[in-house]
């Protein structure tokens, strides 16, 4: 399909929002009025093409980012349906960084919730323009203008409404199209047959407020438009929707267009304004990367007849096929057969097959180009985060960056006939999902496995079973605690050995401070090569790297630390690398325990969305679970949404108790937000429980 393209005419968009806004059922529409289906999907029945796994099916909830291509008008359209619930950010993540817009669906009665401030975010961070979908408009509570003030309240996002609701809640029918004042209705249950009029005499006053309203913030992006604006020239609706396009590539916009996809209302004007808005590779800035021969920072431009680069922001084990690596081409073109460079890990790929990827169907292709998303077949040492590139012209494009998983659970195989397959399954999941995390307790021979929350490990333990068919027993969840210090100290380590005929000897002294939360870990060398000589720096550097990934008192990886090395000393033909990594480290571990280490614990900013008769009862609950209320804010009808932070030890099993508490009304999401000290009563009490105090 992109060979009969131009690059003009393809968008490459993913589907964005917080849990049941309407993402899955939104993606479902749009591929039936694109011709891809022939009926519509629907969530509650388990029949949605991009929700296609069993677990998502079962559950309702879209799990893993689906790709899915389609046509509207002579433009190809590259969808990306990603997930809702936060478990799952890592899909929303890694999409955004390959795509050029953005489609962020909002429930017209929610308005803005905490998984839709995250994708903004994130959005924002990948300078991604978007459009709005609200959705939901026939719900009882629905609020068009209440929901774009949230987001300019609280996304500070510049919406700007250019369509209007025709009826409200259960009356909802259509919409009226601001900039061509006309009026959009549905005639029909499939959406498929739009009636188009003039605006109704009841809206006409209402139409021309909002109007006027859209022209200005148009106009105030665009210096000639203001002229004519204020010279008071009548401005076609063509230029305003010229101009409106280039507000919303530069980010200074964001249209708002309602609906109601469930019920088939409005979706098709969201499919134009994809089109109309949202930018194509064209219109994005050109890739830059770091060649890395020279380290000299590189352009790549979006044409067929630049050296090829892509980068790989998804890896998937396809049982039909084989393991996927799912590509976004920045420049120049790949064919079947041909092979390039990964330059990160310096091996070189061959595309042994190219497929157009429908979510679970496939379509192969000859060969795919700039400005394309495909999967690749045969990138079998390729990563999340990899740059695939032209052998004669190698780049590395800027990598994804992803959260630490926050939550752990210890497995073991049922049987000793489990233990190969279960490494084999871990291992393949742990490619897909780059926050999803596997390593073996040095003490206990445990297998411990890590995650983002409850229902990301229960998905991946599930998928374990099903796909892989291995058998496993599961522990409790488990904290991911970090440790850290909290005042500057001074350490000497020496490592003096006689092995094997050889003297060995390394001496440091570090010194040991805080940094600002989320540093990681920052070293420097104060010492001249007349004290330790530079070649043994690095060697002394990497021993405290080691020595950071457990911790003094519970043996949690070390964080937020700056190590400087000032001083030490060398002995002529005794000295080696390996002395020196060992005297690194001993010095970390005696400096951190001078300097007043202290456990941290993940805290998670939290939504809960209760009934206002609950309220008092639910705040309560959340007090003894260690919560900070942040504030509340009404929903409509007669429900309160509560905003807290509490730190994740003491949220396992609060579904349950919200449920009992409100009479099953109630609901809650949270999200990983920041690592903060645990009070030292409760860490007394944590070390107690694991025999270190």
């Amino acid at each position: 399909m992109s060979a009969e393209h131009s690059l003009r005419r393809v968008r490459n968009i993913g589907i964005i929002a917080h849990i049941d806004a309407g993402k899955t059922t939104t993606t479902e529409r749009i591929l039936f009025y694109t011709g891809l289906t022939h009926r519509m999907g629907n969530v509650d029945d388990g029949t949605t093409v991009t929700d296609w796994m069993e677990q998502e099916r079962e559950r309702g909830i879209t799990i893993t980012a689906a790709a899915i291509t389609c046509s509207w008008k002579d433009h190809q359209i590259n969808i990306i349906d990603t997930p809702g619930h936060i478990d799952f950010t890592v899909e929303v993540q890694r999409s955004l960084r390959v795509l050029d817009g953005g489609l962020v669906i909002f429930d017209a009665v929610a308005g803005v919730e905490p998984q839709s401030e995250t994708v903004w975010r994130q959005a924002d961070r990948f300078h991604v323009p978007r459009i709005c979908f609200v959705n939901k408009m026939d719900r009882v509570g629905a609020d068009l203008w209440r929901t774009i003030d949230m987001i300019d309240k609280r996304l500070d996002g510049s919406p700007v409404a250019v369509q209007i609701p025709v009826g409200v809640e259960s009356s909802f029918v259509g919409v009226v199209d601001l900039l061509a004042e006309r009026t959009l209705i549905c005639s029909d249950g499939l959406g498929t047959q739009q009636v188009i009029s003039d605006v109704p005499p009841d809206l006409q006053e209402d139409v021309a407020h909002w109007r006027e309203v859209l022209i200005e913030k148009i106009v105030e992006t665009d210096d000639d438009l203001m002229e004519q604006y204020l010279e008071g020239e009548e401005i076609s609706g063509e230029k305003l929707r010229q101009a409106l396009r280039r507000a919303t590539l530069d980010r200074r916009l964001v249209p708002v267009l309602c609906g109601a996809a469930l019920r088939n209302k409005g979706v098709q004007p969201v499919l134009e304004a994809i089109i109309d808005y949202l930018p194509s590779p064209l219109d994005r800035p050109p890739i830059v990367g770091v060649n890395p021969d020279t380290g000299k920072e590189e352009e790549r431009l979006a044409d067929d007849s630049e050296p090829f680069a892509a980068l790989a922001f998804k890896i998937v084990t396809d049982p039909f096929v084989g393991r996927l690596a799912y590509i976004r081409v920045y420049s120049g073109e790949l064919e079947v057969g041909s092979s390039v460079l990964n330059p990160i890990r310096r091996k070189n790929e061959r595309a042994f097959r190219i497929l157009r990827m429908y979510a679970n169907r496939r379509e192969e292709i000859k060969r795919i180009g700039a400005g394309d998303i495909a999967a690749v077949l045969g990138a079998r040492r390729t990563f999340t985060g990899d740059t695939l590139c032209s052998r004669k012209h190698p780049i590395v494009l800027e990598t994804i960056s992803f959260p630490e998983p926050v939550i752990s659970v210890a497995i073991e195989p049922r049987t000793q006939a489990d233990q190969d397959r279960m490494a084999e399954a871990l291992k393949r999941l742990a490619e897909e999902d780059p926050t999803f995390r596997v390593k073996v307790d040095e003490n206990t021979g445990q297998t411990i496995i890590s995650g983002m929350g409850e229902l990301h490990l229960e998905v991946l333990v599930d998928r374990m079973f099903r796909e892989f068919k291995v058998w496993a027993n599961v522990g409790k969840p488990q904290v991911a605690y970090r440790e850290t210090v909290t005042r500057s100290a001074q350490a000497e380590g020496k490592y003096v050995r006689h092995i094997g005929g050889k003297d060995h000897y390394g001496h440091v002294v570090l010194e040991v401070e805080p940094l600002e939360k989320g540093q990681g870990l920052k070293f420097a060398s104060e010492v001249g090569p007349d004290a330790i000589p530079a070649e043994f720096v690095a060697a002394i550097q990497a021993g405290i790297e080691g020595a950071m990934e457990s911790g003094v008192l519970a043996g949690y990886p070390l964080v937020d630390i700056r190590a400087r090395l000032v001083g030490g000393s060398y002995q002529e033909g005794n000295s080696t690398e390996r002395a020196y990594r060992i005297a690194g480290a001993i010095a970390l571990r005696k400096g951190v325990q001078d300097a007043g280490p202290v456990l941290l614990e993940p805290v998670m900013k939290l939504e809960a969305v209760v009934p206002e008769e609950f309220t008092g009862e639910v705040i309560g609950y959340m007090s003894t679970r260690r919560a900070q209320i942040e504030g509340m804010e009404p929903r409509g009808f007669g429900v309160q949404a509560i905003r807290a932070h509490a730190p994740v030890g003491e949220m396992f099993g609060y579904a349950t108790q919200l449920r009992s508490a409100t009479q099953g009304r109630g609901t809650f999401t949270m999200e990983f937000d920041y690592y903060d000290e645990v009070p030292r009563a409760i860490m007394e009490q944590l070390l107690g429980k694991l025999g270190l105090m």
